[in-house]
């Protein structure tokens, strides 16, 4: 593959990440904690979208493709766990950002709070449970696989560049969004980000569930 072809791969990946989906709000809601908890959320959907390359590598997103019913259990599956997250980021958001305590640009969390884990463990099934990032790959990979060459090194490049670059722009995401709350030191700014961030989250799962792809 050549440095033109992974540039403009590389560019296609940036558009599709700077759109705001289920991985963005994600990282949002926990960077209102703290960055270092929104960095281990963008790590973890970064993640996530490599082994959902490694997944078309092997061609489990063309069975989900061929057969309509798996695609819809993930579907409905990955729908209901947006819902959860946003149901939980809302009933939770005085732990993710406590009323009396100054907001954490370093990254510390809330004692009381979620920890990195539980982030960067979001952030892999957020991912793994979009099935619109497999069928990205799907659709994509043969436009930018060289003719000849192996579909399985061709697709764990191409996941490992959108890996990549979906980490770096949600990383960017948290810092600015951690720093935006400590800057303007009021934590109850956080508490109201956290409740649009997981009402957004909440209505994704709802439209994934009712919308037909």
């Amino acid at each position: 593959m050549t440095a033109p072809t992974l540039a403009a791969f590389a560019g296609l990946c940036l558009l599709l990440a700077i759109t705001p989906g289920p991985d963005t709000f994600l990282v949002l809601r926990y960077s209102f904690s703290g960055a270092r908890l929104g960095v281990a959320a963008a790590a973890g959907s970064g993640l996530g979208s490599l082994v959902w390359a490694g997944a078309v590598a092997v061609g489990l997103a063309a069975l989900l493709t061929a057969y309509p019913t798996a695609l819809l259990a993930l579907k409905i599956i990955g729908g209901i766990y947006l819902i959860y997250l946003g149901i939980s980021g809302f009933i939770h958001r005085n732990t993710i950002m406590p009323v009396d305590a100054e907001p954490d640009v370093a990254g510390a969390e809330q004692k009381s709070g979620p920890t990195t884990t539980t982030a960067f463990r979001d952030g892999v099934v957020s991912c793994l449970l979009n099935p619109k990032v497999g069928l990205f790959f799907l659709a994509v990979v043969p436009q930018f696989a060289p003719v000849g060459s192996s579909a399985v090194s061709v697709t764990m490049v191409l996941g490992a560049i959108d890996g990549v670059v979906a980490f770096v722009w949600l990383l960017l995401v948290s810092v600015v969004a951690a720093r935006a709350v400590h800057w303007l030191r009021r934590p109850r700014v956080g508490q109201t980000l956290t409740k649009l961030s997981s009402a957004a989250l909440a209505a994704m799962g709802v439209a994934t569930l009712t919308v037909r792809t």
